[in-house]
């Protein structure tokens, strides 16, 4: 009973908080960066999403600290990284439907961490495509993606 009612706690806490931003789903985990990084990582991958570059935004500004003084990272946050991934499929799919919406590939999904909690976010293509004769296939593919962000969201949270 106890894993049962952890595990729901778990749900509840990382499902998206769809009223943030139209455009942006948003996931907010307690877990740390690395673990929540891992986990979305491997899920992503697991569901054929091909993760082909990792920016570490974080410590690519961090950099700048000195130059931008107290400009610099007034949000607090600990961590900035992105997973950049694709698949081929789907790749081919909008480009036979909507060729300009290829400027949405490939797609990529951003975590921060921020006090104990790390935040993931991720573009829905359904709102760059409003109006698209890919929409369907733009709803698929958000969805898919949303169950790979949620799996290892779950994951990291075991």
């Amino acid at each position: 009973m106890y894993i049962k009612i952890c595990m729901l706690l778990t749900a509840l806490l990382a499902s998206p908080a769809w009223a943030e931003l139209p455009g942006v789903l948003h996931w907010k985990v307690s877990r740390n960066m690395e673990t929540t990084y891992k986990a979305v990582y491997e899920a992503l991958e697991e569901n054929r999403f091909f993760v082909v570059f990792e920016p570490d935004i974080g410590r690519n500004i961090a950099g700048f600290a000195e130059r931008w003084g107290e400009d610099y990272n007034r949000s607090g946050l600990s961590a900035i990284r992105s997973m950049v991934f694709c698949n081929a499929w789907y790749t081919n799919q909008v480009s036979n439907r909507d060729p300009g919406l290829l400027a949405m590939c490939p797609l990529h999904v951003t975590l921060y961490q921020q006090g104990e909690s790390t935040h993931v976010l991720f573009m829905r293509p359904t709102h760059i495509g409003q109006g698209s004769d890919a929409m369907p296939l733009l709803e698929e593919l958000e969805a898919d993606v949303s169950k790979a962000i949620q799996a290892g969201i779950e994951a990291a949270g075991r």
